[in-house]
């Protein structure tokens, strides 16, 4: 079941430990994918704030809110780029996104794999998509207080496992979100300390979050046609000359007239 987006606004822009959250995953994101000059940039779900690095630069930015979510007005005192959709009916012409993002739209839909065939659908030949998704094993799903600890959470093998069977291919895997589900102050001030060195603590220490890359490998068409079709060429003069009667000679064998 999807968050309502009041509640989801309400906490990445007004809460302490929501803008945390905030930064540590668009950071990743930034780092995974430093621009996107000239592209057309899509988010599903409440992708808006990991989007804004983009609206300077990509062709075109558009934050797709499902109806179940409901929708907000984003950016704030610039031209509204946010639109309420179905979540598996996206207003988006085929391959016409290069780059997607999905946050808090996979793991709460009641139709997952319905909304991994429109992300398959919308991205064009060679586009790049982020699947971001709480961590099994993390422990920001085990909170209440967070977006994170609604839906169904994913180990990074499930998740792999259900992007592959729509046949995407996944490029490259990371956690972020290292820092614990705190807003004691204490926590806070540490958080950025968690997030630098949070690869070094894995082992000890999951991420709050699953970030998955894949991408959208286009296969070139099998021959067809008359190729497969007609295996031999036909040849009109064959046959001729070999075992074809020759013609008689006039008066080969018939007896002079008297």
């Amino acid at each position: 079941m999807h968050l309502d987006v009041l509640d989801l606004r309400n906490f990445y822009y007004r809460t302490k430990l929501g803008r945390v959250a905030q930064r540590a995953i668009r950071d990743a994101v930034v780092r995974m994918w430093p621009e996107a000059s000239g592209q057309t940039v899509a988010g599903f779900g409440f992708a808006a704030p990991l989007l804004r690095p983009y609206l300077s630069t990509a062709r075109r930015v558009i934050a797709l809110m499902p109806a179940p979510q409901g929708v907000m007005a984003w950016p704030e005192g610039m031209a509204n780029v946010s639109v309420l959709v179905e979540e598996t009916q996206w207003p988006l012409a085929t391959g016409s996104v290069d780059r997607l993002i999905l946050l808090h739209g996979l793991e709460t839909s009641e139709q997952p794999s319905a909304v991994l065939d429109e992300a398959s659908r919308v991205l064009g030949p060679g586009g790049r998509a982020l699947f971001i998704v709480p961590s099994r094993s993390g422990l920001w799903a085990r909170r209440d207080g967070t977006p994170f600890g609604f839906g169904r959470p994913y180990s990074m093998g499930q998740l792999e496992a259900q992007l592959k069977h729509i046949d995407f291919t996944v490029e490259r895997s990371h956690s972020a979100l290292y820092a614990p589900p705190s807003g004691h102050p204490f926590w806070l001030r540490t958080a950025e300390f968690f997030e630098r060195n949070g690869q070094r603590f894995a082992p000890f220490l999951s991420g709050g979050v699953l970030i998955v890359e894949v991408s959208k490998q286009v296969r070139a068409p099998t021959r067809g046609g008359l190729v497969d079709v007609v295996r031999r060429p036909l040849r009109v003069l064959e046959g001729l000359g070999q075992g074809a009667p020759e013609p008689a000679l006039r008066g080969h064998g018939v007896p002079p007239r008297v």
